[in-house]
């Protein structure tokens, strides 16, 4: 896979499913290099297998359909003219879609009420005269009185909070009434679900009184008109996400962290699915437990055998159904990571990528799968070796190898992955293709401190970041060099977020080792990090331990040790780990003449290396190939 082959690296939206399960309605979308964007269009297959997939719309960047409840119209996202996303209903058996939404930063997030006459949705609300003549360098000043003020890739949150709508009626003549906005609380509001009786819209939201300080999210209900009362369902003690609902709505689902004492304390901690009585009249359930597969946020759904969710294990991003007793079932495991799922009509479809591919869409059924798309072209993926090693104190620690072709010995490059609480996996990865068919060997491993191995695994690095994950890092790479193709003596390290935290400890306290480094939106210094970063004000503790001992935890507190070539990669709006992140590193090797550079991205923030410009993802990569090719 050469940098440009993004290309051919497509995506496919989660998927929705006509109500009798005959049909999958999804977004296919691919990176064009010309156009240095991302364009999708929505496209239809029939359940059966019986035909190809066909494409319904030729939109620039639609996104998200929705199957109406009586199977008439699909919902979906399409940029107005100033590029913001705004809700368009298509006629499902064919037609002219056309525009129900005219919000001035675009509506998302939607969901149709049990008749189908009408949508509920969120949209971000500006303050006047702020985002909408594209002169934001003469605004007003902001006033800011809370520390969830901002957040990486969109900006700031005080002076557009997400609020709840409810669209006019459906009218297919194009006639688009005024919508109802429901809620109007100074805070985010998530996804509205409709009960099924229409009565209710259900949703999370973090609103109690002290929200500014905590992580605590909750469940709210609330009727769907203007100025209606909010119901609290949950108890104010969870990070709740992905609510969903039983199909006669008298109970909730929702995937949610449990935050410590002080509503604070997740790093580590295995996300679980949890249920209880809609009503209120019992206390919430888990319904997972913390040493299993962590369930994340994307998706929870109730069927008539058990709720759809996903998680992750060991690498794989699996589709699991949960009784309400909490009995859990693989329906899509193994070396697949799943994007997206739907279930309607007895049919359950799901996105999955595996080593092979970018991801595809498949009928699930018991005992196996059927593929309904086959988009995947144009790369000819190299394999990955599974292995696993294990560290001086006998932890196992699980990974892969890819190697290139030849017989070696080749370069090797020491990855590492962000978080800490992530985890590689399966799926294709375009950077170790990248790198591979470029002649290196790449070595990555979910050390201690990663997901998907338990609760026990992701907590074990607090307090010690650095030695522990670094521990785990040296015996998985020790066991890779075993194979006589891989080159010990030309070695990098190449990390970005808390890769690129560990990347510069790496570099730092075991140099010896390595020829040089790569470190990309790193992490460096924790003390300004707690008051830079988007997360700043709650990730530090517990993780890197008290404040008094974030000098000995901080990577740049080591800078002088560092004695090889140095790459610094960072962009110039990430707000996660902010610029003077790498700047404070930078300055740091410079003013003792090391030899170091930095490359900085304007207008990308912290996700640049996997949904940023198509052009700057492709001059990444040359510019991440040129320096190994300089050093290894």
């Amino acid at each position: 896979m050469k940098p440009a082959d993004i290309a051919h690296l497509h995506g496919i939206s989660a998927p929705s499913l006509a109500p009798d399960g005959s049909r999958a309605v999804f977004a296919l979308v691919r990176p064009d290099l010309e156009e240095d964007a991302y364009l999708g269009s929505l496209w239809s297959v029939a359940t059966d297998g019986s035909e190809r997939p066909r494409r319904l719309t030729r939109g620039l960047r639609d996104s998200a359909p929705r199957y109406s409840p009586d199977g008439r119209w699909i919902a979906f996202l399409r940029p107005d003219e100033n590029k913001r996303a705004q809700i368009h209903v298509l006629p499902a058996d064919g037609g002219e879609a056309w525009k129900i939404t005219d919000h001035p930063l675009g509506a998302g997030d939607l969901s149709w009420s049990p008749d189908s006459t009408r949508l509920a949705y969120t949209a971000r609300i500006p303050e006047e005269g702020r985002y909408v003549d594209g002169t934001p360098g003469q605004e007003a000043p902001r006033r800011i009185s809370t520390l969830k003020y901002r957040i990486d890739n969109l900006g700031f949150l005080v002076d557009r909070r997400q609020q709840i709508f409810v669209s006019a009626p459906i009218d297919p003549t194009g006639e688009v009434g005024e919508p109802v906005q429901v809620t109007d609380a100074e805070a985010d509001h998530g996804r509205p679900l409709w009960t099924s009786d229409g009565t209710e819209l259900v949703f999370d939201a973090s609103l109690h009184e002290n929200r500014e300080y905590d992580l605590y999210e909750d469940v709210w209900a609330c009727a769907p008109e203007k100025g209606a009362e909010l119901r609290r369902v949950t108890r104010g003690d969870l990070g709740v996400t992905s609510v969903g609902l039983s199909s006669d709505g008298s109970t909730v689902y929702f995937v949610a962290d449990e935050l410590g004492d002080e509503g604070t304390d997740f790093v580590g901690r295995v996300g679980g699915l949890w249920s209880m009585p809609l009503d209120g009249s019992r206390e919430p359930r888990r319904l997972t437990d913390t040493e299993g597969p962590r369930i994340n946020g994307l998706g929870t759904l109730a069927t008539d055998r058990g709720v759809l969710v996903a998680g992750e294990n060991r690498g794989a991003l699996e589709l699991y159904r949960v009784t309400p007793e909490g009995e859990r079932a693989t329906l899509l495991g193994g070396r697949v990571e799943v994007q997206g799922f739907d279930h309607a009509g007895g049919v359950t479809v799901a996105v999955a990528a595996g080593e092979h591919d970018s991801g595809e869409l498949y009928v699930v059924e018991d005992g196996g799968t059927r593929a309904l798309t086959s988009f995947f072209e144009g790369v000819e993926p190299l394999p990955v070796t599974e292995l696993l090693a294990h560290a001086p104190d006998g932890h196992p620690v699980h990974g892969w190898v890819s190697t290139p072709r030849g017989e070696g010995p080749h370069p090797v490059i020491l990855m590492i992955h962000g978080g800490p609480f992530a985890q590689y996996g399966w799926q294709l990865f375009d950077e170790t293709q990248v790198y591979t068919e470029a002649g290196y060997a790449v070595v990555y491993c979910n050390p201690r401190g990663s997901s998907g191995y338990g609760q026990e695994h992701g907590r074990a690095i607090i307090g010690s970041v650095g030695s522990v994950t670094a521990t785990d890092l040296l015996a998985f790479l020790d066991a890779a060099l075993e194979d006589e193709r891989l080159d010990g003596s030309r070695v990098g390290v190449h990390g970005g977020s808390h890769g690129g935290f560990m990347t510069t400890w790496m570099a730092a306290h075991h140099g010896e080792r390595f020829r040089a480094a790569i470190s990309e939106r790193a992490v460096n210094a924790i003390d300004s990090f707690q008051g830079a970063s988007d997360i700043g004000a709650f990730f530090p503790e517990p993780l890197y331990g008290p404040p008094d001992s974030w000098p000995k935890e901080s990577p740049l507190t080591y800078a002088d040790q560092i004695d090889k070539p140095f790459l610094i990669i960072h962009s110039e709006q990430d707000w996660r780990c902010p610029l003077e992140q790498a700047q404070r590193l930078f300055v740091s090797l410079r003013k003792r003449g090391h030899q170091a550079q930095m490359l900085l991205f304007p207008g990308e923030g912290h996700e640049l290396s996997r949904s940023g410009l198509p052009s700057h993802r492709v001059a990444r990569f040359e510019a991440i190939l040129d320096w190994w090719e300089n050093h290894l």
